[in-house]
């Protein structure tokens, strides 16, 4: 695995593939700058060995060239998270470009415009991919947000560098975090999934069950798993036509030596509401016209043992409905007992949009081992599929 620490970048000119697609407020002012300090890294080494820096990267979904999308909007915050002046170009590929990337000198870090502002990007358009490969001596993949897309700047570019293409530190660290929950990790490994779907963990519950020793279901999940084995259970978000699924898992977790644990007791509610009424339930006697949302007490208690004697952990979904005060307990408890065992040496990644938004609110980033930049990406890679955009650095 090629990485830019086996490149010296002194008088090149590295085109990067960043993932700077940040949520912008109505003034279009940044209002998360996690995926630009991301990236802070990868451009430092790059600049330090005395090259420069060319960032391509989309933002939103634009139809065509519209002004809201544009990266000029950035341009102020990535000056201010790299430490220096960011140039910016109001093209990505063409004349404008190439004048501008002719200009650039060491230590200087230019900003192209909006990949998506062409469908060719998105089409995994060659002659476009082409254009952008004029604009870098090494191509440098550190978008894993996008890297399960086959599109211009993510796969097709990488085949115009045979032997001048490497991923940047934060792509080449999601893999290798990945592969520590898939494969070289510690034993015993532990996989918490939640979320409110079964049929949208399906994949990944089947690709991992080889792979870990323990399986914590928690969320929605659990009561298309409680409903299954007979229990009752009110009003809560259930998949009636997943119940065969999740039975089918159950014994195929048990064939391979897997305990699943599934909570035993859960926070019920009258209301999906902050300010319902609430009562501790049983899960698989939960009453007529009250809903299960959050994990229960004796639940929470089966649970910190379980990670706290695990040594490799994946987080993937919230245990309850963590965005209300109310129901958030579940979510930060986990939260909690996977810091303690971060920190008595275990490895944790989580990802998955839902648990990063919930380790981000409520102050976990830096006491879990890594926390992935990609939602898409990182649920496919759990799901066992190549990535195209890390296949083409690969080949």
């Amino acid at each position: 695995m090629k990485t830019i620490d086996d490149f010296n970048f002194d008088n090149k000119k590295a085109l990067i593939r960043v993932d700077f697609n940040v949520p912008l407020n109505g003034d279009f002012q940044v209002t998360d700058t996690t995926r630009i300090e991301a990236a802070k890294p990868t451009i430092d080494k790059i600049l330090k060995d005395g090259g420069s820096a060319v960032l391509m990267s989309h933002l939103g979904r634009p139809q065509g060239f519209q002004d809201e999308f544009s990266l000029k909007h950035i341009v102020a915050k990535a000056s201010e998270i790299l430490g220096v002046e960011v140039k910016f170009v109001e093209d990505c590929v063409g004349e404008k470009a190439e004048a501008a990337v002719a200009e650039l000198k060491a230590g200087e870090v230019l900003l192209l415009e909006n990949l998506r502002y062409y469908a060719e990007e998105t089409k995994g358009d060659e002659a476009f991919a082409e254009k952008l490969s004029k604009l870098g001596d090494i191509y440098v993949n550190d978008a894993f947000g996008t890297a399960h897309r086959a599109h211009a700047s993510t796969t097709i570019v990488a085949q115009f560098f045979p032997e001048a293409k490497c991923f940047g530190y934060l792509l080449a660290k999601e893999i290798e975090s990945i592969e520590k929950v898939m494969s070289t990790g510690e034993k015993p490994v532990t996989a918490i999934l939640g979320g409110s779907k079964v049929s949208s963990k399906i994949t990944i519950i089947e690709n991992i069950l080889d792979k870990v020793d323990n399986l914590i279901i928690g969320g929605g999940m659990t009561y298309t798993f409680v409903k299954a084995k007979g229990g009752k259970v009110g009003n809560s978000i259930c998949e009636d036509d997943k119940q065969e699924l999740a039975l089918d898992i159950l014994k195929q977790a048990e064939a391979k030596g897997v305990k699943v644990y599934i909570p035993v007791d859960v926070v019920a509610a009258d209301d999906f509401s902050n300010t319902a009424n609430t009562q501790v339930s049983p899960v698989d006697a939960i009453p007529d016209g009250w809903e299960g949302l959050d994990a229960g007490p004796k639940t929470l208690e089966i649970f910190k043992d379980v990670i706290l004697s695990s040594k490799t952990i994946l987080w993937n979904g919230p245990v309850g409905v963590f965005e209300m005060e109310s129901f958030s307990k579940g979510t930060i408890s986990v939260g909690d007992y996977i810091a303690e065992a971060t920190e008595k040496g275990a490895f944790s990644l989580v990802g998955g949009g839902d648990s990063v938004a919930a380790v981000k609110q409520f102050g976990f980033q830096d006491k879990v081992s890594y926390v992935s930049t990609g939602g898409g990406a990182m649920l496919e890679s759990l799901e066992g599929k190549t990535l195209p955009g890390i296949a083409a650095i690969l080949a």
